[in-house]
């Protein structure tokens, strides 16, 4: 089995979480499985070869534990987006439309350079609406992001013209 079956087969789909009519992709079982969560790894940190990535961003909270490891492996620093209310110092804040509401995301003032590359990565890209506006925040706060990673892309919602001209890498898409 190639691995990218084995990641794909490994996402455990949970229904009516969570919320009913939610169909959640889990991915639990690839965290606890070593070779598994390696791979994925990998494949992100390949994403970035030739892009001259300066940062690794990760947005609350799964992308933090994706972003930290490739940040990690390409001997970056890591800055994580946060859900309004959680950074202890100075932020930039955007607020931005889900399908059931509003919320906020917030990254600290003095976490990039002025004109730094990143690279934004989270476990999921649905509808678009976080990444679109965490490429917003990055933007605000003064850096660059050069690509969008993810982990599971749901391509029938189309979260990619959400995130539009920023290119996105998606490992697996369903």
């Amino acid at each position: 089995m190639r691995q990218t079956d084995a990641l794909r087969a490994a996402v455990r789909d949970v229904s009516d979480f969570p919320k009913a009519g939610i169909l959640f992709k889990d991915i639990t079982p690839i965290l606890g499985n070593g070779i598994l969560l390696r791979f994925a790894v990998d494949c992100l940190v390949a994403d970035c070869a030739g892009q001259e990535i300066q940062k690794i961003v990760g947005i609350d909270a799964r992308g933090f534990l994706f972003g930290a490891t490739v940040a990690d492996r390409l001997g970056i620093g890591f800055v994580p987006i946060r859900k309004r209310g959680k950074l202890p110092w100075k932020t930039e804040s955007v607020a931005y439309k889900l399908e059931y509401g509003e919320a906020a995301i917030e990254v600290h003032t003095d976490a990039f350079e002025p004109g730094e590359r990143v690279s934004l990565i989270d476990d999921l890209l649905a509808t678009g609406g976080t990444a679109a506006a965490a490429a917003k925040l990055i933007a605000k706060a003064g850096a660059n992001v050069v690509q969008a990673q993810f982990l599971i892309e749901l391509g029938f919602l189309d979260g990619r013209s959400a995130l539009a001209p920023i290119p996105a890498r998606s490992i697996l898409v369903y």
